[in-house]
């Protein structure tokens, strides 16, 4: 995480306030952001820290199981397949859904009734699983706009945006450019005084 902004510092200071409360948090913000490491923040902060953290990226499931159950399935329910179930995995934790904006509708409504019963059934079972973990989601998406359009529901929207934490693109937080430029030239500066550091070597021909 880069920024030494004061509206950079704000944020943060409001994630690891809000880490405490266990309620849903909807992080927000440019496309080329990685919301993770907020997550990741988050979670360290929160009365969860010493359990997992388990990231989903929506937008890389697999077509089969983003259309049928975000929640996993049970071992055999495809061929070839092997059980997947991050809610198992995040259990006592802390479950990160980046680019939830993708998820298609029928999996919206799955995820909904999630957070409101925190219960959910794997694929190819009967009965259903509780599970006891904290929910934060991600997207770059332009959400609103996805509501008028359709694509995202309202309901799922407003559960999920708890905890808003929107972050501005960059050309607003001007101090962090300067962290950004100044964290690549120590890269550069890094990989040239590790180049000069490596041992001459002498090309024999013939």
């Amino acid at each position: 995480m880069l920024g030494r902004g004061r509206l950079h510092r704000d944020l943060l200071e409001q994630l690891a306030r809000d880490a405490a409360t266990d309620t849903e948090i909807l992080i927000t913000g440019p496309t080329w952001l990685d919301k993770r490491p907020y997550a990741e923040f988050a979670h360290r902060q929160s009365p969860r820290a010493k359990a997992a953290f388990v990231s989903v990226k929506c937008d890389t499931v697999s077509d089969q199981l983003r259309k049928n159950n975000l929640f996993g399935h049970m071992e055999g329910a495809f061929n070839g397949d092997h059980a997947e179930d991050p809610v198992a995995a995040a259990e006592g934790g802390t479950l990160f859904l980046d680019e939830v904006d993708t998820l298609p509708l029928p999996c919206q409504m799955k995820l909904l009734r999630f957070i409101q019963d925190k219960e959910y059934r794997r694929l190819g079972e009967t009965h259903r699983r509780h599970a006891n973990l904290r929910l934060i989601a991600a997207t770059s998406a332009d959400l609103p706009a996805a509501l008028r359009a359709g694509r995202f529901r309202e309901d799922l929207f407003l559960r999920l945006r708890v905890i808003p934490i929107e972050f501005p693109p960059l050309w607003k937080r001007m101090v962090d450019v300067r962290s950004l430029l100044e964290e690549v030239l120590a890269i550069i500066r890094n990989f040239i005084a590790w180049l000069q550091s490596r041992p001459a070597r002498v090309l024999r021909i013939g």
